[in-house]
């Protein structure tokens, strides 16, 4: 029995060795499969390109254009984009993205800040109106006036009824009518308008003529108008509004 007669093994293309690129030596060594599938060596790579640039129609005689197509559908089949396509970015890779992203965050910076500054000032003039308000001394009083108020039925009125002080500081002696009401108790709550409340006096009960009446000085409230809300008073002490008047303190030293 005969050995079997074994085919020698192709050259191996090395970076080193010099080859001589040729129609049988791309046969023999299958440099066209190696070449498409990234295993040819760098130089082999070169001589390969090469040669086919000298050989432009060894391409269509080797079905270089067949190969491609079959590497596309492969693709195509696997659900992979072809090498010319640019790969779908993430959203945080998008430049425009990114870009309107950074301009929300300074955006938001920028109104923190702001937002920041004017609570710091709103606080800082709340503290300094406290400590003036505590600071603030009372002013002897040098004479008394009778206010005689009478009071809107219907809803708050933004029409000042009287204006007190001004000058000297003097004790108010306000007479609000309310001998219309059926009640004999009332409760007056003072707020200064648009800014906060001041007091909330209870129980305050009508005179003979029917006048709940409220003594102050005129220099324990700082200039601006003051709205009185007239509450009575049922059996169990439940509140029912009754009336609203509303009083102007002038500035000191100016004339009321």
């Amino acid at each position: 029995m005969r050995p079997a007669v074994t085919k020698p093994p192709a050259p191996k293309l090395a970076a080193s060795t010099p080859v001589r690129m040729d129609r049988q030596f791309i046969a023999q060594n299958n440099i066209v499969e190696r070449y498409l599938s990234g295993r040819l060596p760098p130089r082999g790579a070169q001589e390969f390109e090469r040669y086919c640039r000298e050989h432009p129609h060894l391409i269509e005689e080797l079905r270089l254009g067949d190969h491609l197509h079959a590497a596309l559908r492969l693709l195509e089949v696997g659900g992979q984009a072809p090498p010319w396509e640019e790969k779908p970015r993430r959203w945080w890779e998008r430049l425009p993205l990114l870009i309107g992203a950074c301009g929300l965050c300074a955006l938001f910076a920028v109104l923190s800040m702001v937002n920041g500054g004017r609570l710091s000032a709103q606080e800082r003039k709340a503290a300094a109106l406290e400590q003036q308000i505590a600071g603030q001394p009372l002013d002897p009083v040098e004479s008394t006036s009778v206010v005689q108020l009478f009071p809107s039925r219907t809803a708050p009125s933004q029409q000042s009824l009287a204006t007190i002080g001004g000058g000297a500081a003097e004790l108010a002696d306000l007479r609000i009518d309310l001998s219309w009401s059926k009640f004999k108790a009332f409760n007056v709550t003072i707020d200064r308008v648009n800014q906060g409340r001041v007091a909330v006096l209870h129980n305050l009960l009508r005179d003979s003529n029917g006048n709940v009446r409220i003594e102050l000085n005129s220099s324990a409230l700082g200039p601006g108008d003051y709205r009185m809300t007239i509450d009575g008073l049922t059996w169990s002490g439940a509140p029912v509004p009754q009336a609203w008047a509303t009083i102007t303190v002038a500035p000191r030293g100016q004339d009321p």
